[in-house]
């Protein structure tokens, strides 16, 4: 009897140490994606406040070498300057409504020397950026271009090899291109006034607040579901005993069956 009380204990002991477990990380998982939420929000709000503002010169924004403010991204800026297109650079493997392409990355060379990465745009071509053949060529010349300001890229995935990336980072591909760069890099916007010739333009962010709100309140959910259905069998094994003790009930046809054979 005591060795039945015993492994009693420690089944429900066992029970509920995995049971807080699950509500843990239920609890910790449903705080992550309401602190996704609060970082969506103030994303939303740096995007809302920058969309408005007049394109400012990049040198007022941007600085060789330097990191993209918080509070810069998605900031419009413009630069004059001609782009250098021997230098282009494609980012592999980006995709629009279920086609693969790349994006073209070409260094915008201003007045001293200084280079401003620009993202042309996308085109549908090869995804891993081998064939250029399709890549559309920057206009020649004096250009003014006003685009987003974009933060750089970081990880294995910028690493820049045959002048093609994964993700943008100005050190790594002004290394590649031999050019001092503006810390950080632009979606284009405009080059003197006209969107680029070939060139899907950049899909700018929705300004929702996403999924998170929704997926918090589920994780939270599932762990006071678990609390709850660990409470009710507890209850339910002290009010009528162990299920395996308690008499099995016989089914109605079983019964009928019986009585019919009799």
């Amino acid at each position: 009897m005591a060795s039945n009380r015993v492994a009693l204990v420690r089944r429900w002991g066992l029970f509920a140490i995995a049971v807080a477990l699950l509500a843990t990380g239920a609890w910790w998982l449903g705080q992550w994606q309401f602190d996704r939420l609060e970082d969506r929000k103030a994303d939303n709000a740096v995007v809302r406040a920058n969309e408005d503002r007049p394109p400012a010169p990049v040198g007022d924004v941007l600085t060789v070498g330097g990191e993209v403010a918080d509070d810069a991204e998605w900031r419009l800026v413009s630069a004059t300057g001609s782009y250098d297109a021997e230098r282009t650079v494609v980012v592999r493997y980006r995709t629009r409504d279920g086609a693969s392409g790349v994006d073209v990355v070409v260094p915008l060379v201003t007045a001293d020397g200084t280079a401003l990465l620009v993202d042309r745009g996308w085109v549908e071509t090869d995804p891993r950026g081998t064939e250029r053949d399709d890549v559309p060529p920057p206009p020649s010349g004096e250009v003014e271009v006003v685009g987003w300001v974009r933060a750089d890229g970081s990880g294995d995935s910028t690493a820049v090899d045959d002048l093609s990336t994964r993700a943008v980072d100005s050190d790594r591909i002004g290394e590649a291109v031999g050019l001092p760069v503006y810390g950080g890099w632009v979606e284009l916007k405009s080059e003197d006034g006209e969107p680029a010739e070939g060139l899907e333009p950049v899909e700018l962010p929705e300004l929702d607040n996403g999924p998170h709100f929704f997926y918090g309140l589920q994780w939270w959910f599932f762990g006071v579901l678990a609390v709850f259905g660990f409470l009710y069998l507890l209850w339910d094994e002290w009010r009528h005993g162990p299920r395996s003790d308690r008499p099995r009930r016989r089914s109605p046809a079983r019964d009928r069956t019986g009585a019919g054979s009799a």
